[in-house]
């Protein structure tokens, strides 16, 4: 999942980017209201944690706007107004949900996951494909009974992937949602963990379910010339 956080203090900024990374997000950070249009023009987001006060336009401006332009990406309002009209103007601004500061990281990612089970049942069901099932609540992974450890990308990745079964995922749409905008494009780090989630989910199994489409991208499944 890649996050925009839209967030003027860097002490605050810095720590939820920390703390959303450590869960496997990916996250691009901006402090001024006035650009978060022309970051989700130039990013795919699966949603915004949009503070209220920021500098060149407030977020309930900012949220309006987004509205007004068709984008539905789900926001998470942050704020340290907790008044009840305060609340009322965010959500009415457009907003989805509310989240006072300060606040705990286990709080702000299950608030993510209940925006994500707002788009529908299939964004926090257990993933499978052929034998390989993964958790995204839990962050756990296994192929039939044996348990998977992944790291914090390996799971992004593998999350990616399973979200589109037997479908080719493209090497851009694998950057928009499992990296940031420091991801240098000629960087051979997708490469590298393909090969890691290879060595875990696929070495030890006849039956390979991670396959490479020279020029166009990935594709999880079975074989499907078997």
């Amino acid at each position: 999942m890649r996050v925009l956080v839209v967030e003027d203090e860097p002490r605050m900024a810095a720590l939820i980017r920390q703390g959303l990374v450590e869960e496997a997000y990916a996250v691009d950070v901006v402090g001024r209201g006035d650009e978060v249009l022309d970051w989700v023009q130039s990013a795919t987001y699966d949603v915004i944690l949009l503070d209220i006060m920021l500098p060149g336009m407030n977020g309930l401006e900012v949220c309006r706007q987004l509205r007004d332009q068709g984008y539905q990406i789900p926001v998470l309002m942050l704020t340290a107004r907790d008044t009840l009209p305060d609340k009322v103007k965010g959500l009415d601004s457009g907003a989805d949900d509310y989240l006072i500061k300060p606040f705990a990281i286990e709080e702000l990612t299950a608030r993510l996951r209940a925006l994500a089970r707002r788009e529908g049942p299939s964004k926090s069901a257990e993933l499978v494909v052929a034998d390989l099932f993964l958790n995204p609540a839990t962050k756990l992974a296994r192929r039939g009974e044996r348990s998977i450890e992944l790291t914090a990308k390996e799971y992004a990745l593998l999350e990616t992937l399973m979200r589109r079964p037997n479908q080719v995922v493209s090497r851009h749409q694998i950057i928009d949602h499992v990296w940031d905008m420091e991801f240098e494009s000629g960087s051979k780090l997708i490469e590298v963990y393909i090969h890691a989630l290879r060595k875990k989910i696929d070495e030890d199994y006849p039956v390979k379910l991670i396959h490479t489409l020279r020029g166009l991208g990935y594709r999880i499944g079975e074989d499907e010339n078997r």
